[in-house]
């Protein structure tokens, strides 16, 4: 099997290596990956000309491109892989993809980039606390025994995993739940620089859903791994069909 892995926190990341030296046991890996971080990028892609070069990595070698997360699976697909990618992993993101994050979240842009090609993708992440960065080793394992279950399956193009925080307790289990669609208050900190200028850094967030079970917001947080299978198809039916009703007859005259 040959695995396509990429993510949003950049060649560097620590959970990029990670769940590289898990792959490895089971399959051939080619890295690709954002030179520098990207989180927050969504499914954005670069139109100017993209850069990459190829660096030490692990015990082989990985791509490192000046681009998006997505960029990279659209560079591995069409000029660099070489081989043909059976599956596309994304992460370990350091922090959670849950609720209305997968919009923005560049890990999970680049498994639903590998699904617009057909090709199956699992995009990872990991719950990250205000003191300190996820535990990738122990995360990358626990990854490893999903993925393990979820390949031969091949259930749905993008699957969307996370890992809740190892600190202290491990996993309660696996939840198999939705995202969450509920929002998150948002805030903003505010700064005025030496000109007088106003400048605005978004905070972290906090999720709407606490009074709501069965969700991936609150799983994650009551110690479960979750898993979401996600679709590309944005397409609203039901609300298309009531758009079949509207004459447009007039508009074209």
């Amino acid at each position: 099997m040959h695995i396509l892995l990429t993510n949003d926190d950049g060649i560097s990341a620590p959970g990029l290596l990670a769940i590289y030296k898990q792959l490895r046991t089971i399959a051939e890996v080619t890295v690709i990956a954002p030179q520098d971080a990207r989180s927050g990028a969504g499914h954005s892609i670069s139109l100017d000309p993209i850069t990459y070069s190829k660096i030490a990595f692990g015990d082989g070698h990985a791509y490192s491109v000046d681009g998006t997360p997505a960029d990279c699976v659209k560079l591995a697909v069409n000029a660099i892989a070489g081989t043909p990618i059976d599956m596309v992993v994304s992460g370990i993101n350091a922090g959670a993809n849950v609720g209305i994050h997968i919009y923005y979240s560049g890990t999970v842009a680049a498994a639903v980039e590998a699904a617009f090609y057909n090709i199956p993708a699992i995009a990872l992440s990991a719950v990250r606390t205000e003191q300190e960065q996820p535990d990738f080793e122990i995360a990358a394992e626990y990854s490893l025994e999903l993925i393990k279950k979820l390949t031969p399956a091949a259930l749905g193009n993008v699957i969307n995993i996370n890992i809740p925080d190892l600190t202290e307790h491990k996993p309660k289990g696996v939840a198999v739940v939705p995202h969450s669609t509920n929002g998150f208050d948002e805030n903003y900190s505010s700064k005025t620089n030496t000109d007088g200028l106003k400048s605005l850094t978004f905070e972290d967030c906090q999720h709407r859903d606490n009074d709501v079970v069965g969700l991936d917001t609150n799983s994650l947080a009551d110690g479960f791994i979750t898993i979401t299978s996600l679709h590309c198809d944005r397409t609203d039916y039901q609300s298309n069909l009531l758009l079949e009703q509207v004459d447009f007859d007039d508009i074209s005259k």
